[in-house]
C-alpha cells in the first residue's frame, strides 16, 4: 500500500496498530508516522524503522490516513489543533476510542471528511484482534482500505454504528469475559490434580482450539458440543451441572449489564 500513516497517540494501542501493519507487511516502515509527547518512549518503534514525532500537525501533513488513538478527553483539542492540516480530499480520519461517534468527528473536523469508527480489542497486540468498524462518507475504495488494513490485525466485521456499544461489549470486555473463564477453567483443572502451569497451557490451548473450529469451519457451537458430548458421558455431566448453576444465564445476564452500563452513562 502507498498510503501513508499517521497514528496519534502512540500509548499501547497506537504502538500496537503500528507494529502489526509493518509485521504483516501492510506497509513500510516509513511510510508510519506514531506521535508522543514524550517520543523517547517510543524508542522501540523508531529502531524499527517507524518515523516517530511529538508534533500531531506535522504527522497529519505527512499522511494520508490519520488514525486517532487518543484518551476519549483528548480529541476536542487534537482535532482542533490540528484542523488546518486536515483536507477532506486527502484525509481519511479513523477513530479507535471508545465512545467518540461519527458524528462527534465530524463535528470537530469537518461534516465533509470521510471518517471512520473501529473498535478493536486487546488481542491486537498480537494481531489477533476482532475488530468492529463503521463508517461515513466514505466509498467503496475507502471502506476496502480500511478493512484491510484491520485485517492485518485479526478478524473484521463491518456493522452499523448503532451496534458500536454492542460490539464494545462483546468483541472489547468479550475478552475479559473470555479470560475469566479460562481462569475458572484453570483453578479447576488445579483442583483436579494439574498443577498451575500445565492447567494454564491446557485451558487456553483447549479454548483457542475451540474458537478455531468455529471460525474455520463456520459451524455453530451446539454443533461441535455434541461431537464430544456421548450418552451419560462425563461432558454431559459436567455441562448439566454448570446450567444446573446458571452458567449460560449468568453470562447473559453479564453481558446486558455491560451493554446497559455503556448505552446508558
Amino acid at each position: 500500500m502507498n498510503k501513508k500513516i499517521a497514528i496519534i497517540g502512540g500509548g499501547n494501542l497506537g504502538t500496537a496498530i503500528a507494529e502489526g501493519l509493518v509485521k504483516s507487511g501492510f506497509t513500510l516502515p516509513g511510510h508510519i508516522m506514531v506521535t508522543r509527547r514524550n517520543i523517547s518512549a517510543l524508542k522501540g518503534l523508531e529502531e524499527k524503522g517507524i518515523l516517530v514525532s511529538d508534533d500531531n500537525s506535522a504527522a497529519v501533513r505527512f499522511a494520508d490516513l490519520v488514525i486517532l488513538a487518543i484518551k476519549p478527553f483528548q480529541v476536542g483539542d487534537v482535532l482542533k489543533s490540528v484542523r488546518a492540516e486536515l483536507d477532506p480530499q486527502r484525509h481519511l480520519v479513523c477513530s479507535v476510542i471508545t465512545g467518540v461517534t461519527l458524528s462527534d468527528l465530524q463535528g470537530l473536523a469537518g461534516s465533509a471528511f470521510p471518517t471512520v469508527r473501529a473498535m478493536p480489542n486487546t488481542a491486537i497486540a498480537i494481531q489477533e484482534s476482532m475488530t468492529c468498524i463503521c463508517s461515513r462518507n466514505t466509498d467503496a475504495e475507502q471502506q476496502g482500505y480500511i478493512r484491510d488494513l484491520f485485517e492485518q490485525l485479526g478478524r473484521v466485521a463491518m456493522v452499523e454504528e448503532k451496534l458500536m456499544d454492542a460490539a464494545t461489549v462483546l468483541g472489547a470486555c468479550g475478552t475479559a469475559y473470555a479470560m475469566r473463564y479460562i481462569r475458572a477453567n484453570i483453578q479447576g483443572g488445579i483442583e483436579i490434580g494439574f498443577d498451575a502451569a500445565t492447567a494454564s497451557l491446557i485451558a487456553a490451548q483447549t479454548v483457542k482450539g475451540a474458537a478455531e473450529l468455529l471460525l474455520q469451519r463456520g459451524t455453530h457451537p451446539e454443533y461441535e458440543i455434541d461431537k464430544v458430548t456421548t450418552p451419560k458421558g462425563c461432558t454431559i455431566a459436567g455441562l448439566n451441572e454448570m446450567e444446573h448453576q446458571g452458567f449460560s444465564s449468568s453470562l447473559i445476564k453479564g453481558i446486558a449489564a455491560s451493554y446497559d452500563k455503556i448505552s446508558k452513562p
